[in-house]
C-alpha cells in the first residue's frame, strides 16, 4: 500500500483477477442496458468501486491503470485527500443555497483565484457554471451582449460541447451531432492549424483562416472567435507556433472577442497552468472546467472586467452554478496543483510518453505523429506507408488495452488518435507499464 496524491491508499499496480469485463461488471452492464438510455454509451464496461494515484479498481477486484483521468478531470487524482476533506467540511455546513438567491464565500473565493491565475494581469471578473459546454455557451452570450454582434467563428476539428449551441460549434458529427439538429445559427467554421496534415507554418495557417473570416463572415458581424489552444476531441491537435498569437492579434485589431476554450487543457494538464501560457497568449475570455474541481461539476468563464460586466444583472447564473460543494473542491484542487507543482509533473509525464513512442516509431511507420504537450499527449495512427487515418487499428489498440487492464481513450475527427491523459499523481513505473501495453497492442495488430 502506498500513499498517493490521489488517495485513497491503493496498491499502485495493474492486477487482473478476471477477464475484462468481469462477471460483476457484466451484471451491472446488464442493469445499465435495462435502465439507462441507449444513447449513454461507455468506453470500457467495468464498474469502478475505488480509485487513486494511477489506478482504478473495479467491482470484480481488477486493478486497472488509468490513462484517461475521466477525460482530463482528475488531474490531482481520484479522491485527493485535500479535496475529500474540503468537500466533507462543506457538506456538513450546507449543500446548497443557489448563489443568485443567497451568496456564499466559496463562490467568491474561486472567482478571486481564477481572476488571479488565468492569463493576463488586467482587471478580471468570473462567473461560475456546471459544465464545460455551459461555460462555452455563456462565454458566447457575454461576447454577443458586449459587442452587439451575432456571428461566432469556430475551427475545423473543434469540440465545444453537447448543448444545441455548442453542438453547432463542434465539428465532429458522430456521435455528437448526428440527427440532433437544427443547430443555433450564426456559427461559422474556418480552417485550423494542423501541422501534421496541412504542413503550414503558424503564420500561413492563420492567414488562411483570417482570409476566410474576412471574406465569408466579416469583422463587422463577428462577436467572437473561440478556439481550444490544443484541440481535444478533434485529435489533440497543437497548432503551429504563431497561429494563436496571429488569430488573437487580428481579433483585437477588429474588436472581436477572443475566447480560449481551456476546458480540457486547463489546470496544469499541458505543463503550464493554462495552455495559453505556452506562447503568452492572453484571451479576452477563457472557459475552464474538467480539471478545476477534482471531479466535482464546476466550470467558469473568466475575462476582462468590461466584457464580463456588460451582461445585465440576472443574465448569468443557474440553480446549481457554482455549487458550494464544488467550490470547496475547486479551492482544494487548485491549492494542490500549486503546492505539488503538478505543472512540472505534467511535463515529466509528457517527456516519458514522447521518449517511449519516439523509440517505437523508429520501427513502426503506422505511428504518424506524436503530439501534444505535458500530460496531454496523443499518437495519430496511419495506415502503413501512407497518411490515411487508421481508425480500425486505433479501435483495436483501445480494445486490447482495456482487456489487459489499461483504460485508454481515443479521439480525432478521423477516429485514429489515441490520447494519453493520466492523472498527474501516476507513478513513472505505472505509466511506463501502461504504455508498454499499448505497444503490445500495436504489435498484436
Amino acid at each position: 500500500m502506498v500513499d498517493v496524491i490521489g488517495g485513497p491508499s491503493l496498491p499502485q499496480e495493474r492486477k487482473l483477477v478476471t477477464s475484462i469485463p468481469g462477471p460483476k461488471s457484466q451484471e451491472l452492464l446488464a442493469r445499465k442496458n435495462a435502465a439507462v438510455a441507449a444513447g449513454v454509451g461507455v468506453a470500457l464496461p467495468v464498474s469502478i468501486v475505488a480509485a487513486g494515484g494511477g489506478v482504478m479498481v473495479d467491482v470484480d477486484g481488477n486493478s486497472l491503470i488509468d490513462l484517461g483521468s475521466g477525460i482530463a478531470v482528475t488531474g490531482v487524482g481520484n479522491s485527493a485527500p485535500a479535496v475529500v476533506e474540503a468537500v466533507t467540511n462543506q457538506v456538513q455546513q450546507f449543500t446548497h443555497t443557489c448563489f443568485t438567491v443567497t451568496p456564499y464565500e466559496g463562490y467568491v473565493a474561486v472567482a478571486e483565484k481564477l481572476n488571479a491565475l488565468t492569463p493576463g494581469d488586467h482587471e478580471k471578473r468570473s462567473a461560475l457554471f456546471n459544465s464545460g459546454a455551459e461555460a462555452v455557451e455563456n462565454a458566447i452570450k457575454i461576447a454577443r451582449h458586449y459587442t452587439k454582434k451575432n456571428a461566432v467563428v469556430v475551427f475545423d476539428h473543434a469540440y465545444h460541447g453537447r448543448t444545441n449551441l455548442t453542438m453547432g460549434m463542434t465539428a465532429k458529427n458522430i456521435p455528437y451531432k448526428d440527427g440532433f439538429g437544427p443547430f443555433a445559427p450564426e456559427v461559422y467554421r474556418v480552417p485550423t492549424s494542423y501541422p501534421f496534415r496541412d504542413g503550414l507554418s503558424g503564420a500561413a495557417a492563420a492567414e488562411v483562416a483570417i482570409t476566410q473570416i474576412e471574406k465569408q463572415v466579416g469583422a463587422g458581424n463577428l462577436a467572437a472567435i473561440i478556439i481550444e489552444p490544443i484541440q481535444g476531441e478533434g485529435g489533440f491537435i497543437a497548432p503551429a507556433e504563431g497561429f494563436l498569437p496571429a488569430i488573437q492579434a487580428w481579433a483585437t485589431a477588429n474588436k472581436v472577442v477572443f475566447i480560449l476554450d481551456e476546458v480540457q487543457t486547463g489546470f496544469a494538464r499541458t505543463g503550464d497552468l493554462f495552455a495559453a501560457d505556452h506562447e503568452g497568449v492572453v484571451p479576452d475570455l477563457v472557459t475552464t472546467a474538467k480539471g478545476i474541481a477534482g471531479g466535482l461539476p464546476l466550470s467558469a468563464v473568466t475575462g476582462r472586467a468590461d466584457i464580463m460586466d456588460s451582461a445585465h444583472a440576472g443574465g448569468l447564473g443557474g440553480t446549481y452554478a457554482g455549487s458550494p460543494i464544488a467550490c470547496a473542491a475547486a479551492l482544494a484542487t487548485i491549492d494542490t496543483y500549486e503546492k505539488e507543482n503538478l505543472a512540472e509533473r505534467a511535463r515529466e509525464i509528457g517527456a516519458i510518453v514522447d521518449e517511449f513512442f519516439t523509440e517505437l516509431q523508429k520501427n513502426d511507420n503506422r505511428i504518424g505523429e506524436i503530439r501534444g504537450r505535458g500530460a496531454m499527449k496523443a499518437v495519430e495512427f496511419v495506415e502503413s506507408g501512407s497518411m490515411k487515418p487508421a481508425a480500425a487499428l486505433t479501435g483495436a489498440i483501445a480494445k486490447y488495452a482495456g482487456e489487459q487492464g489499461v483504460i485508454l481513450l481515443t479521439c480525432g475527427t478521423y477516429g485514429n488518435v489515441v490520447r494519453f491523459l493520466p492523472p498527474l499523481s501516476i507513478s513513472d513505473e505505472l505509466l511506463r507499464e501502461g504504455l508498454q501495453v499499448v505497444a503490445d497492442a500495436l504489435a498484436a495488430n
